[in-house]
């Protein structure tokens, strides 16, 4: 039966839905290929998957599509991947002792389930307390964005996210609290369009239950964590 079936699939998962580690898993020699190598090997790989699906390749429109797919996972939605790319976040003297939270809100994500391989879709907030240094506003993007652009599940990139900016500022004050749709639940299996998965992760004074509340209250996310 179905139900069965669905059931011995989830238990061969156990935790695995939520992680090994908040490192993201790689082999050691993960860069021993170059980025051309590794397209050409994933071209071979995408039109052996298609071509098993019984599609033509020889038709206009799809006989590029194994090289576009390979490039796209490369250099594009797995680009994370590559250390090279993580953002350079310069810090600056908080020279106007600014000593309140400061919170980017709404900042877009696109990241990919590591378990189906289909699109996470969401908005990322994060928020910071000084510790007398502060980071430009849009490297706090760009580090969202760095660690969204591997296969991720969604509980291991908040916590990167936090981790990167901690030490990146010196300071355990750093909170970040995601909302996400998962189309491996929208458009497969269950198949429920409307429902969106909320992750946090909170150091330092925001694990403290009224800077918590402030944070939660500017995200305006009438959530009880």
């Amino acid at each position: 039966m179905k139900i069965e079936k669905d059931i011995k699939d989830f238990e061969s998962l156990g935790d695995n839905h939520i992680g090994t580690s908040a490192e993201t898993p790689m082999r050691n020699d993960a860069f021993k290929l170059s980025n051309d190598e590794k397209i050409d090997i994933i071209k071979d790989d995408v039109r052996h998957i298609m071509e098993t699906l019984g599609l033509d390749l020889s038709d206009d429109s799809l006989k590029g599509t194994p090289n576009r797919v390979a490039k796209m996972f490369v250099k594009e939605i797995f680009g994370g991947l590559n250390p090279k790319k993580k953002p350079s976040a310069s810090t600056f003297d908080n020279k106007y002792k600014y000593g309140e939270m400061l919170v980017e809100k709404n900042i877009t994500v696109y990241s990919t389930c590591e378990h189906h391989l289909l699109p996470i879709v969401g908005k990322a907030h994060v928020a910071y307390i000084s510790n007398g240094t502060v980071v430009g506003l849009s490297k706090m993007n760009r580090i969202v964005d760095y660690y969204a652009k591997r296969p991720q599940v969604q509980e291991r990139l908040t916590i990167q996210i936090v981790k990167e900016l901690q030490e990146v500022l010196n300071t355990k004050d750093v909170a970040c609290v995601i909302d996400a749709k998962h189309l491996c639940v929208n458009s497969r299996g269950i198949r429920d369009v409307d429902s969106s998965t909320v992750t946090s992760e909170f150091g330092g004074k925001f694990k403290e239950k009224e800077t918590k509340r402030e944070f939660l209250d500017y995200i305006k996310l009438d959530t009880t964590f």
